[in-house]
């Protein structure tokens, strides 16, 4: 069962792992509609999956510089209950999304090193929730997923930023319980820490990572 820390479990695309993740205890479930990532789903998949949700569970849809005409897609075709920006969009697209489709926003912050933190507070201003991630090699095809860590260190004694965070990035259910130690998170978020293949979820893995997490 849950403890004191929110565990987001994403890019499922199996209605077995959504049942998986939501009865384990996760808090947030996350659906990635990046055609490149080997968690895409479609719309029409993620209408499928989302209605596996349980009550209480957060539906997360996860998009990488989306048009108006792909976000409306998305959320015509299943009722998220936030919407994470994993692109490079600006403080104005941010506010813009957010005016348009009435939904809280989780805007996803790339670290490699100290110079990347003043992101955070820029997009305080306009995010509901930060999510802080490895930053992506350059040349990677995808802006995340890619299951690289950070240096903890830079966040140690910044836990209280003005919005929630979540910290992501190379996360397993090996390392969790010290990347939480490290730097105050209340919320972690994992993709291919909790896989067997790419975009193939592990239940075990699954269960591990939201006991090791607490």
């Amino acid at each position: 069962m849950p403890g004191d820390i929110n565990v987001k479990i994403c890019g499922l695309t199996t209605p077995d792992h959504v049942r998986v993740a939501a009865d384990a205890g996760a808090r947030y479930l996350g659906f990635n509609f990046f055609p490149k990532s080997p968690r895409y789903v479609s719309p029409q998949q993620a209408a499928v999956l989302t209605a596996q949700v349980p009550v209480g569970v957060a539906k997360v849809a996860l998009v990488v510089n989306a048009s108006d005409e792909e976000l409306d897609a998305i959320t015509r075709a299943a009722p998220f209950d936030m919407l994470q920006l994993h692109g490079s969009e600006s403080v104005a697209r941010v506010q813009a999304i957010k005016e348009r489709y009435g939904l809280p926003v989780i805007k996803v912050i790339g670290v490699a090193d100290a110079d990347d933190l003043p992101a955070i507070d820029t997009y305080s201003d306009v995010a509901d929730q930060l999510l802080i991630d490895a930053k992506p090699p350059k040349n990677a095809v995808l802006p995340g997923g890619n299951g690289l860590a950070f240096d903890w260190r830079l966040l140690a004694g910044r836990k209280y930023w003005r919005k929630p965070w979540m910290l992501a990035g190379g996360l397993t259910p090996e390392n969790v319980a010290e990347a939480i130690r490290m730097t105050g998170a209340r919320q972690v978020d994992v993709a291919s820490g909790v896989e067997s293949a790419p975009g193939v979820k592990d239940p075990e893995l699954i269960r591990a990572f939201i006991t090791a997490a607490g």
